[in-house]
């Protein structure tokens, strides 16, 4: 697959975020009135972001509510 837009790797952390908030801030439009093809790069650039986020922190800041056992406490 190759990367339309900006390679994810190219951005600075802060326009990585940016772009990951931009793109889960459209999502519900684009999957209720965007076309199959919209909503198939919309989900394929949200891969891109996400994976290379990912990358950078694989040790990401987790909340203990996030998780089953955190869930079920409650």
């Amino acid at each position: 697959m190759t990367t339309m837009g900006i390679d994810p790797a190219a951005l600075s952390d802060d326009d990585l975020l940016r772009e990951l908030r931009q793109l889960h801030a459209t999502r519900t439009e684009t999957l209720m009135h965007g076309s199959d093809d919209a909503l198939d790069r919309h989900t394929s650039r949200t891969n891109e972001m996400e994976a290379e986020y990912l990358r950078r922190f694989p040790e990401r800041d987790v909340d203990p509510n996030r998780l089953r056992e955190g869930a079920r406490l409650r």
